[in-house]
């Protein structure tokens, strides 16, 4: 690509080309650095990758913020930063008008950083109502499915790509080294690709009562395969279909439908989700005493705020109980 003729809209899809043959990157990656660049399109598209100067990023930086949350515009920021520097790299612009942009944070109110955000999860007796009600009112495999979720953390694309294999049955342990990606939701069309950071990569121990339902399911999973025969995709999945596409993976949109539907089944807030399940383990690990780095272990994090979050918010109110109970300790001693 010649320095003075390059136009952005050319140089990012080619960055995008070279980005996705990047190792370690996965396709749901790809697909949010393509809507990130489309973002990015509408002021620069046509401008030569020589013309961007700091002034005209920044500037779209800031205009960029009127219609995004932080969140999305750190994004956008970063796939900018990525495609300059490769321009740079590649010596077809001399300087990177990305380098010294800002995104201006706005100082939060007090109010606001007094309440951390704290995500909705359910409290001990309502899991235990949310699984009861997968168990007597469940479709096939909902209990097993919701049990897992429940009982481990892990996440709703973990989990339905677990694979028999997968299974230390004598170790009572689950090995989590993959998970799903089918952005449109056809089952024959789906892909197993790396977890979502490499300590995602974990094994961890399980209680008995999620081994024995795993065997239940084990044994009638082999009576389906007997009757289907070789019209069974037999790729060792634990949440196989049984009906179409026998074999296949079940999808992740198939688990957010069941959970609603238990949900309002069981009269909770149907507001919730799989992922859900996830900080409801995490709050529950915390009111059992687990210190923070093993949740984090356990759930295959290095560092989540919403996971630190939930914690404090637990400990915090198990602290004042603490403090309660001293107080009642002494006053019945006067």
């Amino acid at each position: 690509m010649e320095e003075k003729s390059t136009l952005f809209k050319d140089f990012a899809l080619e960055w995008l080309k070279i980005y996705s043959h990047s190792r370690d990157v996965k396709p749901g990656t790809v697909r949010v650095r393509n809507h990130e660049i489309d973002k990015l399109m509408p002021y620069f598209a046509y401008l030569k990758l020589t013309d961007i100067t700091l002034k005209k990023y920044q500037d779209t930086l800031n205009d960029l913020k009127e219609k995004y949350a932080n969140n999305t515009l750190d994004g956008i920021h970063r796939t900018g930063r990525m495609i300059f520097r490769k321009a740079v790299e590649m010596e077809i612009v001399i300087k990177d008008p990305t380098e010294f942009a800002v995104i201006k944070k706005e100082k939060k109110a007090i109010e606001e950083l007094e309440k951390a955000e704290v995500p909705r999860y359910l409290e001990k007796n309502e899991l235990a109502l949310f699984l009861e009600t997968a168990a007597f009112k469940g479709l096939d495999m909902d209990y097993l499915v919701f049990l897992i979720l429940s009982y481990t953390g892990m996440r709703v694309g973990e989990l339905v790509s677990l694979k028999w294999n997968d299974i230390d049955f004598p170790e009572n342990t689950v090995r989590i080294i993959k998970t799903y990606y089918n952005p449109t939701n056809n089952t024959v069309k789906y892909q197993l690709v790396p977890p979502k950071t490499k300590g995602s990569v974990r094994r961890i121990v399980i209680d008995d009562i999620v081994i024995e339902a795993l065997k239940r399911h084990k044994e009638t999973q082999e009576k389906v395969k007997r009757r289907i025969g070789n019209t069974y995709y037999n790729k060792d999945f634990i949440f196989a279909n049984s009906c179409k596409y026998p074999g296949y993976p079940i999808l992740i949109k198939t688990v957010e439908n069941r959970m609603k539907r238990l949900l309002k089944i069981a009269k909770l807030n149907q507001e919730l989700t799989p992922h859900s399940l996830r900080h409801t383990h995490t709050s529950l690990l915390a009111e059992a005493k687990v210190g923070l780095e093993e949740i984090m272990d356990r759930l295959g994090h290095t560092e989540d705020r919403t996971t630190r979050n939930i914690y404090l918010h637990v400990t915090k109110e198990l602290k004042k109980e603490a403090s309660q109970k001293f107080g009642q300790l002494m006053r019945s001693l006067q």
